[in-house]
């Protein structure tokens, strides 16, 4: 008999901490939102980026095999199409992330 109480208060006293640690535990992050400025500037900095690292491959090659200019031209090329690349899929990304933004609002109303 003294057993089945005891079990019966352990059972409460363990519902009453598993209530108490679900208050405490921190929310849950929200979504990150960009403004446009931050999506325009991270879009720059990939183009830049992707022109730079070409230079760079295409100075560096050119350097050990006495080619120049013609990998430098080579890879600059490359790296503005990489940039571009990189800057319509960071465009893609924001524009999914409106849409569902959008619909998301639509949905809660």
């Amino acid at each position: 008999m003294a057993d089945r109480a005891g079990d019966e208060r352990l059972k409460a006293l363990e519902a009453r901490i598993a209530a108490l640690r679900k208050a405490q535990a921190p929310a849950p992050r929200m979504d990150e939102h960009y403004s446009g400025a931050q999506v325009a500037w991270r879009m720059v900095i990939e183009l830049v980026a992707g022109l730079m690292i070409g230079f760079g491959i295409g100075w560096g090659l050119d350097a050990l095999f006495g080619t120049a200019p013609w990998l430098l031209v080579l890879f600059m090329l490359l790296g503005f199409a990489a940039g571009v690349k990189t800057m319509l899929r960071t465009a893609r990304e924001a524009q999914d992330e409106a849409a569902r933004r959008a619909a998301r609002d639509d949905g809660g109303e």
